[in-house]
């Protein structure tokens, strides 16, 4: 029977995910309205939606060195505040000085966050011993489809940013604080390698497979999250109603195939489950690229959400595997390429889309994510450790 303490982790952890998904989504889908507020140019735009992910891989690099000093929970504890806090910053100021503040804020403790959140998550699957993490990426996905409904409210009704973010911060806030009092770190190292004094580092030529899948994973969503709307108006000639169903759609699969991915890790593999999630998003792509009407189009997206979704979380768990006597480290490491993919994705369909064509440019992403499929034995790793292809429970008390 799990231990209570570990039940109370995972979902105090749960909650995070989806805190940081309503976040992120309330910001990322308010942009124009945040560009109207400050007045930033059309050329100065891009500038800061860069500055972003940049400072969060900043951050990310940040929260590798912190862990050497306090475990990952204090981390987070102290990181999703700060987060929801720039968020309210960016809403309730005039000034463009104050939008590069709070901006910068939320990106250094973004990827402050995401690191931290995904250092408890993988610690916490390796003491379940058991797929865990599709789970924790499914609150973020109903997090993020949260988010961007109540950034829809708020733009259909004309409120201001601040009337928007503020009840949701004024909820969030003390509910993280509350629920981060149940944060688990999981099996410290020394139990989980045995007490081995050799313990493996990271070796960032070992963990390079996995940060090239985290990029082409998130250059893939990069371009649905960017690129989705106006490939179905301009390309397939949609209404503009129509235009802003195909994310909803992405958001909604993406959902349901983390809330279902962990029983397929479990029954199947992770190298499987990979595998068939990379066939799956590159099909889609494929559909997106040839469809002949939007209808098709959102077909395409559909696919893509239901392929993708398991990527991510898939590429953490694998680095926690593969170095597990440092599996903090590989994560934090891991978590920039996040933000590298999503630095490039969208730059690159944009530049193709207007130079070739932006069906041609849907095949870019397809063959980056296919890809995946020379990397996917990076994910079987657990197959040494368990005796097979697949996890097999292991739940250990805690304290």
């Amino acid at each position: 029977m799990t231990d209570p303490r570990l039940r109370h982790g995972r979902a105090s952890l749960a909650v995070s995910f989806f805190a940081q998904g309503m976040a992120f989504a309330l910001l990322v889908t308010r942009i124009p309205a945040i560009q109207d507020r400050y007045g930033i140019s059309d050329g100065l735009l891009p500038v800061f939606l860069a500055a972003v992910p940049i400072l969060a891989g900043a951050g990310s690099v940040c929260t590798e060195q912190l862990i050497k000093r306090v475990r990952p929970s204090v981390v987070l504890r102290f990181a999703q505040p700060a987060v929801l806090l720039a968020l309210l910053g960016a809403g309730a100021g005039d000034r463009m000085w104050q939008a590069a503040l709070s901006l910068g804020a939320f990106g250094l403790s973004v990827g402050a966050l995401d690191a931290s959140m995904n250092m408890l998550g993988v610690s916490l699957q390796r003491t379940y011993g058991r797929s865990i993490m599709l789970g924790f990426h499914a609150s973020y996905s109903l997090g993020g489809i949260g988010g961007a409904s109540l950034a829809w409210v708020g733009a259909h009704w004309h409120l201001s940013l601040l009337v928007s973010y503020l009840p949701v911060v004024a909820v969030l806030l003390p509910v993280c604080l509350v629920a981060s009092r149940w944060y688990v770190d999981g099996v410290p190292t020394a139990e989980v390698a045995g007490g081995a004094p050799g313990a493996k580092p990271v070796v960032f030529r070992l963990l390079l497979p996995l940060c090239l899948v985290m990029s082409f994973a998130y250059i893939g969503d990069s371009t649905v999250s960017n690129w989705s709307a106006k490939y179905l108006q301009d390309t397939l000639g949609s209404s503009e109603q129509l235009s802003t169903v195909p994310y909803n759609v992405y958001m909604v699969t993406t959902l349901l195939g983390r809330a279902a991915g962990d029983f397929g890790v479990r029954r199947f593999g992770a190298v499987a489950v990979v595998r068939f999630g990379t066939v799956l998003a590159a099909a889609g792509f494929g559909v997106v690229a040839l469809a002949p009407g939007p209808w098709m189009g959102m077909a395409g997206f559909t696919l893509l959400g239901f392929g993708l979704c398991v990527i991510v979380p898939q590429t953490f768990a694998a680095a926690g595997r593969l170095f597990p006597e440092a599996s903090d480290a590989a994560v934090a490491r891991l978590n920039i390429f996040n933000y590298v993919g999503f630095l490039v994705g969208s730059p690159l369909v944009g530049a193709l889309g207007d130079a070739w064509s932006y069906r041609g440019a849907m095949l870019v992403p397809m063959v980056l994510v296919l890809l995946t499929l020379v990397y996917a034995r990076s994910f079987g790793s657990e197959a040494a450790r368990y005796g097979g292809g697949h996890e097999r429970p292991r739940t250990v008390d805690v304290g």
